[in-house]
């Protein structure tokens, strides 16, 4: 019986792996078989070393495959090895020093400036506190790049009018100062204005900034909701949520020559690594604007 066969069966049989798992660690190791086959006629396990493997690894990348669906036919391809090792079939692992692909980090969606001026500033939300709330919802989220529990937690005693800064408390309940600029302010003043005269049952026990029309803090749900629905009115963006206003707004700061540490502190990141994604995020930008306009390019 083929070495294929008889690590098919154990994974079957011994590991109780389902057949959907059991086909495609099968699926792997021929396409694996059927490559080193092509270059020294008969397969044999035992005299594949590193360099063919590395080969492999280069014929996937150049028909498309991504760095992902490589790592995980390498992860068959090493189980299958670590399977005739064990067994003594073979006297080396030819996987040992090899190291697949890097995976392609997944860049945050966001949005370009001219949009979020087209939704704040050419958008009609309405009249009435629901609307007046709603859009301040989105120029909070875009103007301080809170996150969606410090939006929702954030009560009046938190917002200081006279200094122009919110007071947010972030994971792990730490707190942090965000400072916030005129057209905020004036946007939040107009907001109380209106919950004063329309929200007539206000929850009195309730110190919430963001309420609903019966005074009761808002909930995730809600606030995922007016997000998606009105940036769906400016973009096509899959992902339409309070997290890609963050990312808009940290983007936006860096874009505009912010330094990195201070978009940092803004965001309430414990390192500067989580903050650095952003500045690939630019860079890409940068990379597409290089293409349109330079003639070389």
């Amino acid at each position: 019986m083929l070495a294929e066969n008889v690590f098919l069966e154990y994974l079957r049989y011994e590991r109780n792996y389902s057949d959907k798992t059991i086909i495609s660690y099968g699926s792997d190791i021929s396409q694996f078989h059927e490559f080193v086959q092509k270059k020294v006629e008969v397969f044999d396990p035992a005299s594949v070393n590193s360099q063919m493997v590395r080969d492999w690894i280069i014929a996937l990348m150049e028909k498309g495959y991504t760095a992902t669906s490589v790592n995980r036919k390498l992860s068959s391809l090493r189980s299958f090895y670590k399977f005739l090792l064990r067994n003594k079939n073979i006297k080396f692992d030819p996987l040992r020093n090899v190291t697949g692909p890097k995976n392609r980090k997944v860049l945050p969606s966001f949005l370009k400036e001219r949009e979020m001026d087209e939704l704040l500033d050419k958008t009609d939300f309405g009249g009435g506190f629901i609307a007046c709330r709603d859009r301040l919802i989105i120029e909070m989220f875009y103007a301080t790049g809170i996150r969606l529990s410090e939006l929702i937690g954030l009560n009046d005693s938190d917002v200081d009018f006279s200094c122009s800064q919110l007071k947010v408390t972030g994971k792990r309940n730490k707190q942090r100062i965000i400072p916030f600029g005129d057209e905020l302010k004036e946007s939040m003043l107009v907001y109380v204005g209106i919950r004063g005269e329309e929200v007539l049952m206000k929850d009195l026990s309730s110190n919430a900034f963001f309420v609903r029309i019966n005074g009761k803090r808002l909930y995730d749900s809600l606030v995922y909701n007016v997000v998606k629905r009105n940036l769906s009115k400016v973009v096509t963006l899959k992902k339409r949520s309070p997290h890609v206003l963050r990312h808009t707004f940290a983007t936006s700061m860096l874009n505009n020559e912010a330094e990195l540490g201070a978009v940092k502190e803004l965001l309430g990141h414990n390192s500067l690594s989580a903050t650095e994604i952003y500045t690939h995020t630019t860079f890409e930008e940068l990379k597409k604007v290089y293409k349109q306009a330079h003639p070389r390019a």
